[in-house]
């Protein structure tokens, strides 16, 4: 079993030390560029007059430095590729030792009002599951992480496990493609790219596939005329212009083309690199080679599609260069020679591009599950029980808790059982219904969880534990309450779900919500659905005698040396000590 603290310290110092060898790489980059391009000066300078040695030279010399460039921008992308994987690596090591990850995205974008638990359990936001979790580099990943955590889905769970089993022990393949997606910067996102070529309209007529070649082959005819003084310069001028009057003709429509494709060119460009990572890679996952198989291509392979669609884009692009836009669309008709590429290639590919950008954006959300079980080795994947088992825990704990403060518990129940937690305030009700409920979340999406063993029968999640009033809908937190508990009732009518409730009915007196909570307790008994429910309310707990289906059970508060102890540890039975008096006299609120 790798130790990630162990992994990320040394994967930290190799790619320091590769980061400090290309530094000194770019320097004598740089100082060899210089040195060819002064060479290049003194060459015309010398043999200024002497075009049989300057003009070989120069072309020998300008090769040289073109190839130099290129080779210092790929040791730059090299390096900048060597400083996110530096970056990551350190940002690991720090969370793991510190616990502190708040430097993360928090999702708080993804939060959903009246979603089934989302935020009960803090699923997003500052201190979120979502912020401890999430390691996307693509905006669209980090919205199908939400997506999957939002799901709320109990399918191929056993599948879910594999894959992310498989990329957790795939640390490096993981790091390298986080890091090549944070390079490039997009501008437009893939469901706009989307949008777009689903509805691009063709403009340019379909005798420009062969019309253009004619046209340069025409043109070096005239070239050769004039040099060999066939015609003269106002033919050649001439010719030069009917160029430029067909290409003009589609100008505006062209110029939209080349505006829409360079707001693209990047997502194009990172996209088809992070295709080459998947389809490079071995899976043995069934979810993964599934995901690999989506992009494959009967003819080429989807990286190289995406790259020559790149390159395209880049060849469009060389229009904006004046002096080669004018010469090349007048001689070889450049703008509709690769317009017409373009709209060749929507038209062959448009059908598969959406299946590799979600393929792409499905892997980036799937590493972060695989980085959240390579952190924590000592996890537990539950192991899947048969119908109505319910859940069965050993040292069950939530994640987010400090590991040395943490109180882990076990927990059993039985499917189609209720329990009804009491205990003083503050001594950990709360803490540990959200423990649960992010036991259950976590274990549907095919993640480790924070316990010893654990073994659950797949169910869905759905709770009532943060209502609240709503002054701009015109509502109190009594109705508020009772629309949430109405929604809970409406789904357990159609599929089944583990219910967790924290102080039901605290919007009414006393005695209202007791009869209130003992009917809508037996409802749900009635429902043969399963869950807890927390309460101060020791008179509920009565109900566990007329009905065998629940089960009671405590956090309890100690008062030693005029201190009070939490243990935090789950007993079966009923609270007797509450801690409100207490507390409102030690902080001295009221008196003795």
């Amino acid at each position: 079993m790798t130790n990630p603290t162990e992994f990320y310290n040394s994967r930290s110092s190799d790619y320091k030390e590769t980061h400090r060898k290309l530094s000194k790489k770019l320097i004598f980059s740089s100082t060899l560029r210089l040195i060819v391009f002064l060479t290049t000066c003194l060459a015309v300078y010398f043999f200024f007059g002497n075009a049989s040695i300057l003009i070989p030279v120069v072309i020998i010399l300008i090769a040289v430095f073109i190839f130099l460039v290129s080779r210092h921008t790929d040791l730059k992308k090299e390096r900048e590729k060597i400083k996110a994987l530096i970056e990551m690596n350190e940002k690991e090591l720090h969370i793991l030792k510190t616990g502190d990850f708040s430097g993360l995205p928090d999702g708080s974008e993804f939060d959903i009002e009246g979603h089934e638990f989302s935020r009960d359990i803090d699923l997003f936001g500052r201190k979120s599951f979502f912020q401890y979790l999430n390691r996307t580099a693509l905006q669209e990943g980090k919205a199908r992480l939400s997506r999957i955590l939002l799901a709320n889905r109990i399918d191929r769970i056993k599948r879910k496990q594999e894959a992310v089993k498989e990329l957790a022990a795939k640390a490096d393949w993981r790091q390298n493609y986080t890091a090549t997606a944070r390079l490039v910067k997009t501008e437009t996102d893939s469901q706009t790219i989307m949008h777009w070529i689903r509805n691009y309209k063709s403009f340019v007529p379909k005798y420009m596939r062969w019309f253009p070649n004619v046209f340069t082959i025409l043109s070096v005819v005239v070239f050769l005329a004039y040099y060999f003084d066939q015609i003269g310069f106002s033919q050649l001028l001439l010719w030069f212009l009917i160029g430029v009057m067909v290409t003009g003709f589609y100008l505006k429509k062209i110029n939209e083309l080349s505006s829409s494709v360079s707001k693209v060119q990047d997502t194009f460009q990172q996209y088809h690199q992070l295709l080459a990572f998947i389809e490079n890679e071995e899976f043995e996952s069934e979810l993964m080679i599934k995901l690999k198989d989506s992009i494959k291509s009967e003819s080429k392979k989807a990286s190289v599609i995406l790259r020559e669609f790149s390159k395209a884009i880049d060849a469009l692009d060389q229009r904006n260069n004046l002096l080669f836009g004018i010469f090349a669309n007048g001689f070889f008709l450049w703008d509709l020679r690769q317009c017409y590429r373009f709209e060749k290639w929507i038209e062959h590919h448009h059908t598969a591009v959406e299946h590799w950008f979600e393929a792409v954006e499905r892997t980036d959300a799937y590493n972060s599950l695989g980085n959240f079980a390579f952190n924590h080795p000592h996890y537990h994947f539950p192991e899947i029980l048969s119908e109505k088992k319910g859940i069965k825990a050993k040292n069950l704990g939530h994640p987010l808790l400090d590991i040395k403060k943490r109180v882990n518990n076990d927990f059993e129940i039985n499917g189609e059982q209720f329990f009804i937690i009491t205990g003083a305030n503050m001594a950990g009700k709360s803490t540990f219904l959200r423990t649960v409920a992010l036991q259950i979340v976590m274990s549907n999406i095919g993640l480790p969880v924070c316990a010893e063993s654990c073994g659950y029968s797949p169910i869905k999640l759905i709770t009532s534990m943060r209502t609240s009033d709503s002054l701009g809908d015109d509502e109190s937190y009594f109705f508020s309450e009772l629309k949430r508990l109405k929604f809970i009732v409406d789904k357990i009518e159609k599929e089944n779900y583990f219910i967790i409730l924290d102080e039901i009915l605290k919007g009414t007196n006393s005695t209202d919500k007791a009869i209130g909570s003992k009917k809508f307790v037996q409802r749900l008994v009635g429902s043969r659905s399963t869950g807890i429910i927390a309460t101060h309310d020791l008179s509920l707990c009565e109900i566990s005698e007329e009905l065998e289906q629940v089960k009671n059970f405590y956090f309890d508060a100690e008062i030693v040396n005029d201190e009070l102890h939490f243990d935090y540890h789950l007993k079966t039975g009923i609270c007797r000590n509450m801690n409100a008096s207490f507390l409102l006299r030690k902080m001295k609120i009221v008196e003795e």
